[in-house]
């Protein structure tokens, strides 16, 4: 199953989304998307069809609040089938089927950025795997960092790089590198 995740800063612009669908999805044969920051307070299926090629698409969102925010997943229904699911602001859980033989699930994370909204997101994340218990895929932005080099300037540990490293392990998550640019150029104009 070929998942991609990303931080997309907004949807607002017509191309940006035409690229989604475009290059990321149909070209590459993405069967999950997975995209934070939306900044969409509510998500139609006319929106949804600017993103996804083809008819046959799931899809859940958590709206954004104000211009903040927002999550959205979207999948091939063939290939993962969506059984149970839960959210909040900062996260969409959806638990399935992958090719109809394997339990799986896929996890859309936003975390807030300050320190104890994302301590508690941790929190009841690690309460929900009790719950369920099938293995995880969490995608996403913690908004926080594992590794100093991770972000430009930056030369000092701090609670939240250790805590995020802790929360990992107790998750027995494996830590994926990313794929292309490290850093986010700033942009003047609004997505």
């Amino acid at each position: 199953m070929k998942i991609v995740t990303w931080n997309v800063t907004g949807l607002r612009r017509p191309k940006k989304r035409r690229s989604i669908k475009n290059f990321v999805v149909r070209e590459r044969k993405i069967e999950v998307l997975l995209l934070q920051e939306t900044k969409r307070s509510s998500i139609d299926d006319l929106f949804i069809k600017s993103l996804w090629p083809g008819e046959d698409v799931g899809f859940l969102e958590v709206g954004a609040e104000g211009s903040a925010g927002g999550l959205l997943c979207l999948w091939n229904p063939e290939v993962f089938e969506l059984r149970e699911c839960c959210s909040n602001k900062s996260f969409i859980l959806m638990a399935g089927i992958i090719n109809r033989t394997f339990e799986y699930v896929i996890l859309n994370v936003y975390a807030p950025n300050d320190v104890i909204g994302r301590r508690l997101l941790r929190e009841s994340l690690s309460k929900l795997k009790l719950a369920f218990t099938s293995p995880w895929c969490i995608d996403g932005d913690f908004n926080e960092i594992r590794f100093m080099s991770e972000r430009k300037g930056y030369t000092r540990r701090d609670r939240g790089m250790m805590d995020f490293n802790d929360f990992i392990d107790l998750m027995e998550l494996h830590d994926l590198p990313m794929v292309g640019r490290s850093f986010r150029k700033e942009k003047s104009e609004a997505d």
